[in-house]
């Protein structure tokens, strides 16, 4: 059975897609099968007629994953807002039921798969009935959550308030990983220390700007995903 782990972030340019496509990376080097997932893209580029889903496209160079991008992202839109409001100004409207289809295949060429999502964990996927969050794909994905944030200044207001929203929803926090880290410098250290001592949800990983690797365990990496 395909093990499953989703990707949510803090917030916009937490770096939440450079992370993922080191996580898969680092799963692939270490001898696991692992592939990618994303619901819905906004912000796309638009290349000889072709919409290019960026955050696809990262994760694919990174990782070395081969499949096309149809196999990748359920719903690609050109418009950079929010995916609800893409998919209000461009169409289709996102449906929960190809998002789960679309998962669902991806998992059979998997065994680990790497759900990233939008944004950070609030984030409106449909506005119309049936109305659909981002919170409501993990739920029906039956998947825990990895949260990426920033290392700096702010970072334990919209940590804590990312992982205590996602247990409210019933969600569980596999761990964080702070992003954009300067090891040594006092008050990053101390964020990272005092999110693990509030919330008992571990700092699973600090990356520096521009990591090529992620320093983290292969084996330790795979034992996130249930």
């Amino acid at each position: 059975m395909t093990k499953g782990l989703f990707i949510t972030a803090t917030g916009t340019d937490a770096g939440k897609t450079y992370l993922t496509g080191l996580m898969i990376k680092k799963m692939r080097e270490s001898g696991y099968t692992a592939g990618y997932y994303k619901a819905a893209l906004s912000g796309a580029e638009r290349k000889g007629g072709a919409l290019i889903p960026g955050d696809a496209d990262h994760v694919k160079r990174t990782a070395g994953l081969t499949e096309p991008f149809s196999q990748m992202v359920s719903y690609i839109y050109e418009t950079a807002v929010s995916p609800h409001l893409a998919a209000e100004i461009e169409g289709p409207l996102i449906s929960e039921e190809k998002v789960l289809a679309d998962y669902k295949k991806a998992c059979l060429k998997y065994d680990y798969i790497t759900v990233e999502g939008s944004g950070g964990i609030i984030c409106p996927i449909r506005r119309e009935k049936p109305q659909l969050m981002l919170t409501d794909l993990i739920k029906a994905m039956n998947l825990g959550v990895l949260i990426v944030a920033p290392a700096q200044l702010g970072t334990i207001n919209s940590t804590i308030l990312t992982i205590e929203y996602a247990r409210t929803k019933g969600i569980p926090v596999r761990g964080v990983m702070l992003n954009y880290f300067h090891p040594g410098d006092r008050m990053e250290e101390d964020n990272k220390r005092f999110i693990e001592e509030y919330t008992g949800v571990p700092v699973l990983a600090c990356v520096k700007e521009l990591e090529q690797d992620l320093p983290m365990d292969g084996k330790l990496l795979a034992e996130l995903y249930r």
